[in-house]
């Protein structure tokens, strides 16, 4: 998607993101033109699993038993941020950047404008049971898609007028649910976020102009299957540039492939969307 929109000159006066979209989002606010997004389709081309979700036996045991509240310890996505972030606090990314995360003990939505930036993008990321919280001052801080994955308010908060959202949407077209525990938190993750999108599009839509890029459908691979990274961004890439020659910045509505549907045949990593029903 973001391929697409930069091809077309389209800059961002900043950028807001949650969860996975923290971690694009900072690193596009770092570096917001054609050639650092070629390199983080680079980043993504290349990224295992284990490169992120390094998991193991004693990890998972002690997890399972109570010793410690996670599956994966943070250190190998800590490790991927600190290499590749252009800026070491949010305040000095060269577009205005912003990552929401959820206070793990009362809920609440915290959106980060300043501090550290590899701290702040972990804490945002930090996928309950997954990954640990993040301690940021007097907070324990967790995934920001508990909150709000696609954070609407926080960027109309920040004075945001007009927002062009980039969603992941979910795995329609899966034969049978995710086998692995962490298949299964990230499908049941994207689930959740995309029908709190659609909720929040129709709530603020008469607040701001809010256009949104629709996500690749049918789609059935796992959220923690890395191996078809290559395929989905030319994918989405396609797509995108298809939408935008559709007139798709003048379109104020919800994709139909964010709602719940269903697909008459079961669709592939390519190829069409068959029928569906909302």
């Amino acid at each position: 998607m973001l391929q697409a929109l930069v091809e077309r000159g389209i800059a961002p006066d900043l950028v807001v993101g949650a969860s996975v979209g923290a971690i694009n989002g900072a690193y596009f606010a770092g570096r917001p033109d054609r050639a650092g997004v070629e390199s983080l389709v680079a980043i993504w081309r290349d990224l295992r699993r284990d490169d992120v979700f390094p998991l193991g036996l004693v990890g998972g045991f002690l997890g399972f038993i109570g010793r410690r509240p996670h599956l994966v310890a943070p250190d190998r996505l800590r490790a991927l941020l600190e290499r590749h972030l252009a800026f070491a606090r949010l305040e000095e990314a060269k577009v205005s950047c912003h990552v929401v995360a959820t206070d793990v003990l009362s809920g609440e939505e915290v959106c980060l404008s300043s501090g550290p930036a590899v701290e702040s993008v972990l804490a945002s990321a930090a996928i309950p049971a997954i990954f640990p919280p993040v301690r940021i001052a007097d907070r324990h801080l967790s995934d920001g898609a508990l909150a709000s994955n696609t954070p609407l308010s926080a960027a109309l908060g920040l004075g945001a007028e007009r927002l062009i959202v980039l969603p992941t949407g979910f795995s329609c077209t899966l034969k049978h649910p995710p086998r692995s525990s962490l298949g299964m938190a990230l499908h049941a993750v994207n689930l959740l976020t995309t029908r709190q999108l659609v909720v929040d599009i129709d709530r603020f839509c008469s607040t701001a102009e809010i256009v949104v890029v629709p996500p690749l459908c049918p789609l059935n691979v796992s959220s923690g299957d890395f191996s078809h990274s290559a395929k989905l961004i030319d994918r989405a890439a396609k797509s995108t540039r298809q939408w935008l020659d559709g007139g798709g910045l003048s379109i104020r509505q919800v994709p139909g492939a964010l709602r719940p549907h269903t697909h008459q045949k079961r669709g592939a990593t390519g190829g069409m969307p068959g029928q569906s029903a909302a």
